[in-house]
């Protein structure tokens, strides 16, 4: 499984540990692991569910897993990840077991390629049931496949992030993923460094 044991007590906002909705999750990760509602089942070496603190109030959703996550059988382990990783720990303070991470489709699209339409759409009752479940206050997107995905917009990433969008009990800061950023050098990565503090604003309340 790719959780990781919820904290002893609630959230920065004060939330009880939700032990049923936990084993709810559970539940649905084994389903995914054995979903074949898209053709991406059949070249997949693992399913990619998420990994994290299940009662977070912080998600990330990334776009698919790639080569290392489809080996390993969990989201943003190769360089994106380590940078990821990095990010939040420099402008958060915070490790993967405090936040919960996943992505929009849970199995390698072959050769990394984009997920097509109908494969975000096979995956999307997975995501929009784990973030039901899970109950985050903040949910950053990383790249344009989870801005969609998740608020829904035709705006891209270089025009929706810089923000912080309401979206009924949650807060949503999009950002760019981090394998654009392993490409686009110093200013993409400062962009993503602005859009985590925005994120930390958010989880304070104070935007």
């Amino acid at each position: 499984m790719g959780l990781v044991t919820g904290r002893a007590g609630g959230g920065p906002g004060g939330r009880e540990l939700r032990s049923p909705l936990v084993a709810q999750l559970v539940c649905l990760e084994k389903q995914a692991r054995t979903c074949k509602l898209c053709a991406l089942s059949a070249t997949r070496t693992n399913v990619v569910f998420g990994t994290g603190d299940p009662e977070a109030d912080l998600m990330f959703v990334g776009e698919g897993p790639g080569h290392d996550e489809d080996i390993a059988g969990e989201p943003f382990v190769g360089r994106s990840g380590k940078l990821l990783d990095m990010l939040v720990s420099q402008e958060m303070g915070l490790d993967r077991t405090r936040f919960y991470i996943a992505n929009v489709v849970k199995c390698r699209p072959p050769g990394n390629r984009d997920p097509r339409p109908e494969e975000v759409e096979s995956c999307r009752p997975y995501l929009q049931r784990q973030i039901e479940l899970i109950d985050p206050v903040v949910v950053v997107t990383l790249g344009n496949f989870a801005l969609h995905a998740v608020l829904e917009t035709p705006d891209g990433i270089n025009k929706a992030r810089g923000r912080a969008y309401p979206l009924g009990p949650r807060v949503v800061v999009p950002t760019y993923h981090p394998a654009f950023a392993l490409r686009g050098g110093g200013d993409v990565v400062a962009a993503m460094r602005a859009d985590l503090i925005r994120a930390k604003r958010a989880l304070r309340g104070d935007l």
